[in-house]
């Protein structure tokens, strides 16, 4: 069957229908991951978005759903070079097509994705629409493409109450240490990198905005007790509940929506509870504490993303998914001044807080699969609990 993807600007794809048999309208941006495109899907941040992958062979793994990063996927749409139909690995449960019939996402494959990238870089996001209609009407369509915003997503990613994710005991817990895994001719754990349960007997509230499993699980997986709470909780919630330290997780759409939750915040950036933040609720915590955000041209989307520790001046290769950044040059820089920036454009990546325990990252450290180098921020995260806790 036919597809189209039609730009606000005019442009249309021809392309083959892939996934559920539905049009949707949605912000069309691309992702420049050459794997991973599972926890692309499941990633709550793509709410409100149609995904291209860069890559020009997606599915060729299928999806294994202990791999997924949510209960559900979350793009719109999915778009893609080709579509591969017989997946092979022996871990996989699933076709990608069956993935996302199964899930309503409707999709566009056999498109020039090299295009539709160059025409998104050099124009800026733009919404778009999927249709398997060939009668269509460009003329009806270009204003509701216009006139679609993403809108308050945050509220239909969270979760609707609070649970726990118990901490690691034991290291036998979390798998086999990366690179000693061993093909038995059954499934066994994913690998993990952690080494250490550094965190055992401590206890984190996950501010849900949006989370990706992982990020729960990597602190797990150290031993830490993680109590997820819904996006809307009171800061006083949470505080009352005495936890150790305080993680404000990824997100979708734009921060500055988010005008309650902000509110929340800035009560628990003035308390004295560590806090590490994650993209979304790294820009949250900016807008609570005075600073700004803007929207880029057509944000960072990848597995290999370049973010330089202006400390340090090491350079890490990192995943990211967000179309907005902090602005530095509205920091105040008694209140918190760049800690990490982009190396590509220059653009915040980090920032630590003066006279706080905070330190936020635009990136994510919990990618998986992805670039691990910045795994250790949970560590430095620990680090400044086991501070906290001796002051």
């Amino acid at each position: 069957m036919k597809a189209f993807l039609i730009l606000e600007d005019g442009t249309v794809f021809e392309g083959t229908h892939i996934g559920a048999d539905r049009e949707i309208i949605s912000e069309i941006v691309f992702n420049t991951s050459m794997a991973g495109y599972l926890e692309v899907l499941t990633d709550p941040s793509y709410a409100g978005q149609a995904v291209c992958m860069t890559y020009p062979l997606i599915g060729n793994y299928g999806v294994c759903r202990e791999d997924m990063e949510s209960r559900r996927p979350w793009p719109d749409g999915f778009i893609v070079r080709e579509l591969s139909r017989i997946p092979s690995n022996f871990r996989c449960d699933m076709t990608i097509q069956q993935f996302l019939e199964e899930n309503e996402v409707p999709g566009i494959a056999g498109i020039d994705t090299r295009a539709l990238t160059k025409l998104l870089r050099e124009k800026g996001t733009m919404n778009g629409m999927i249709t398997t209609d060939e009668n269509y009407h460009i003329d009806e369509i270009l204003p509701k493409l216009r006139a679609y915003t993403t809108g308050k997503v945050v509220e239909r990613v969270t979760c609707t109450e609070r649970y726990e994710v118990k901490g690691s005991r034991d290291l036998k817990e979390n798998g086999p240490i990366s690179g000693s895994a061993v093909y038995t001719g059954e499934k066994e754990k994913k690998p993990t990198l952690v080494r250490e349960l550094n965190g055992k007997g401590k206890r984190v509230a996950l501010l849900d905005l949006g989370t990706k499993y992982n990020i729960a699980d990597s602190l797990a997986k150290r031993g830490i007790d993680v109590t997820v709470y819904p996006a809307l909780t009171k800061a006083e919630e949470i505080l009352s509940d005495g936890p150790d330290g305080i993680m404000l997780s990824n997100g979708p759409g734009d921060p500055k929506e988010c005008t309650g939750i902000i509110d929340e915040i800035r009560k628990l950036y003035e308390s004295d509870v560590p806090i590490f933040a994650i993209c979304l609720g790294h820009q949250l915590m900016a807008l609570a504490t005075g600073a700004d955000t803007y929207k880029l041209k057509y944000g960072h989307r990848g597995g290999n993303h370049p973010v330089k520790d202006l400390q340090t001046g090491n350079v890490y290769i990192s995943s990211q998914n967000h179309g907005y950044v902090v602005d530095m040059d509205r920091l105040d820089p008694d209140i918190a001044v760049p800690a990490f920036v982009n190396a590509n454009d220059g653009t915040c990546e980090g920032l630590t807080y003066i006279g706080k325990n905070i330190f936020t990252v635009q990136y994510h450290p919990e990618a998986c699969p992805g670039p691990q180098d910045s795994g250790y921020l949970f560590d430095r995260f620990i680090a400044m609990m086991e501070v906290g806790k001796n002051a």
